[in-house]
């Protein structure tokens, strides 16, 4: 195994790892809702793999994270099918977030910041609204069952709009000021 792919499994699981202490801890993840869905750090992380290493690191550090907090026992699930969807592919698809890598690992060397915090907020946004798809389409799906007399496309809408858009705003705040301040964190070194 070539010592880049050994860095590249270690930065995976330790970053991953990283995030679900950050969303354990309470100090640093406000919980929205009782049945999930926080306020947190946690997707910083794996935004740092998706910018470092791309797209397939954020997107194995993005499941693992998902499959983690179901190993935990922290996953709200009420049914396999929306288990997989809230967890496994709602966490997943963060690491889209890693089709921008290329774009910011350019504009830090170029020293181009505006375009970095472009790239940045796009990457983010695009993993933030992905990751919102797929719990919308799962709180709509099996959640109706616990709404009474409530419209439920509204409500899932709502319910994860309520912790997504300010999730969306912190992340990128902080992995904006992270690598603006240790440009060298985003940097794989052979």
């Amino acid at each position: 195994m070539s010592s880049k792919r050994t860095l590249f499994l270690i930065e995976v699981a330790i970053f991953t790892a990283f995030a679900l202490v950050l969303d354990l801890l309470p100090f640093l993840s406000f919980k929205v809702w009782a049945q999930g869905g926080s306020i947190s750090f946690a997707m910083v992380p794996i935004f740092i793999v998706a910018f470092r290493w791309g797209l397939k690191g954020g997107l194995l550090s993005g499941l693992l994270f998902g499959l983690l907090q179901i190993a935990t026992g922290t996953a709200w699930i009420m049914h396999p099918v929306q288990g997989f969807i809230d967890y496994a592919l709602a966490f997943t698809v963060i690491g889209f977030a890693g089709l921008f890598a290329a774009k910011v690992q350019q504009n830090l060397k170029s020293e181009d910041r505006s375009a970095f915090i472009i790239n940045i907020t796009f990457g983010v946004l695009l993993a933030c609204v992905l990751r919102f798809i797929a719990h919308f389409i799962a709180g709509i799906v099996f959640f109706e069952s616990l709404i009474d007399g409530m419209n439920i496309w509204m409500y899932s809408l709502v319910y994860n709009g309520s912790y997504l858009i300010p999730s969306f705003i912190l992340n990128t705040i902080i992995v904006a000021f992270l690598f603006n301040k240790r440009p060298r964190l985003i940097q794989v070194t052979n």
